[in-house]
């Protein structure tokens, strides 16, 4: 599970922002058998979800960008292929201070009964600093510290001394992402728990929808779940069909050089199937209406919703996420599903009988009708705001006094009206009317 992401001097993000899961001692009275995973072992309590408000171009996207890049970079560094690249960080560029300087990035997590720290801090050449920390009592210990080059190993609990003196370790690679490629078995967990940090887009849903049409390839208990996802979504989905592509028989008008990468494929992986299609099956139902007299095919890519769509591609991270125990976090989780849909898939995460395994929702959203679905208390709601320099900053509900914030208060209401800050501040579009009549005025004139 995330305790917290804290990040500084990345994209519009100029100092140390902190993204906690930490459950506040202020909202104990509120949802706490629900929202709450408790931890004795560490004296914790977790939140199993979390959302993310603020005014276009004011972090929160960008939030989750950062969140994706750690993870990327964990995993990709150690490889061959990246002995002569650049390393993808962006710092904050509005401020002479920061364009030159690394950006940091540091996440607290537990895996495996064991509370990590990691983090770095990297620019475009190299990485600057690493450091990893573990607790499993009361006190952390430190298993690696590095300066640029220079490295302090715990050699008692993290046996990577070899990789260091051979010169195993570039100085744009990750001592962490070398030590699992060379399969030291600490290294090969901290990656194994972000693995299952997953991290999607809600505007391309194109991006995953391939994945949850192989979950139900894999046997019939994935596609059980997510056909009991589908029809308690309302959507009138009965069945889904999976259209596959007949490699040696592709339609007339597919592009040549499509043709050609296809078939390449296919001689390369034979086992590899491609997939044209998913057919949904609705209920027909006869005059009267009473009972259905048969069913109809309907194509998901071209006749069912966007809406549809988008909540079909979410049925596989999401349920994968709460089969293993892991984090999902979703940029845009809302866009284009109806309100209600949304409150379900954070019901389900809050749930303590449907997450058993105390999977984790992170997502930020411009639907401020959850605002008001009593479905979070004010340790899970949080807010990107840019200042006048561009520099953007996270916080939370929970940092306001009580006075702010009272009980049975509307956040909806409170959150529009501007008292959490976090929205856009518009200027007066009517000064707009009179060009555009001008313009129109020369238009004519031609």
């Amino acid at each position: 599970m995330l305790l917290q992401f804290s990040m500084s001097n990345y994209k519009c993000f100029k100092e140390e922002i902190k993204l906690s899961m930490i459950a506040s001692n202020y909202d104990k009275s509120t949802r706490e058998a629900e929202n709450i995973v408790y931890l004795p072992e560490f004296g914790l309590r977790l939140l199993k979800s979390a959302v993310v408000y603020g005014a276009n171009a004011s972090g929160k996207t960008k939030l989750i960008e950062g969140m994706a890049f750690m993870k990327y970079f964990i995993l990709q560094s150690s490889k061959e292929s990246q002995i002569k690249d650049q390393i993808p960080v962006d710092p904050f560029r509005l401020s002479e201070a920061t364009e030159d300087a690394p950006s940091v990035f540091e996440m607290i997590f537990i895996h495996r009964d064991t509370m990590y720290r990691y983090g770095f801090e990297a620019d475009r050449k190299q990485i600057h600093a690493e450091w990893l920390f573990h607790k499993r009592g009361a006190k952390e210990i430190e298993l690696f510290y590095r300066e640029g080059q220079d490295f302090e190993v715990n050699d008692r609990q993290f046996k990577v001394k070899d990789l260091i003196e051979r010169d195993r370790i570039r100085p744009n690679a990750l001592l962490l992402s070398v030590a699992a490629n060379w399969n030291d078995k600490l290294a090969e967990q901290i990656l194994e728990w972000f693995q299952g940090f997953n991290t999607i887009s809600g505007l391309k849903e194109e991006g995953y929808e391939g994945y949850s049409i192989g979950r139900i390839q894999q046997n019939a208990a994935n596609k059980q779940a997510m056909m009991t996802m589908l029809k308690e979504a309302g959507l009138g989905i009965e069945d889904v069909i999976i259209q596959k592509l007949d490699i040696n028989n592709l339609p007339k008008d597919m592009p040549d050089e499509v043709k050609d990468f296809l078939r390449q494929q296919k001689a390369e992986k034979q086992e590899a199937e491609f997939f044209s299609d998913l057919i949904t099956i609705h209920k027909k139902y006869g005059e009267d209406k009473g009972m259905a007299t048969g069913k109809v095919p309907f194509s998901m890519n071209e006749e069912e919703s966007s809406g549809t769509r988008k909540f079909f591609a979410l049925t596989g991270p999401v349920l994968e996420t709460l089969q293993k125990g892991e984090i999902l976090v979703a940029d845009e989780l809302a866009n284009k599903l109806h309100p209600n849909l949304t409150c379900k898939l954070i019901e389900i995460f809050n749930s303590p009988s449907k997450n058993p395994n105390n999977a984790q929702l992170i997502f930020n959203t411009h639907d401020t009708n959850l605002l008001g679905s009593g479905l979070f208390r004010r340790d899970q709601i949080w807010f990107t705001e840019k200042d006048r320099y561009g520099a953007a900053t996270l916080y939370s509900l929970n940092d306001f006094k009580s006075s702010d914030v009272r009980k049975g208060e509307s956040y909806e209401r409170n959150y529009i009206k501007g008292k959490y800050g976090a929205i856009p501040f518009l200027g007066n579009f009517e000064n707009l009317f009179p060009e555009l009549l001008a313009l129109s005025g020369h238009e004519n004139e031609g």
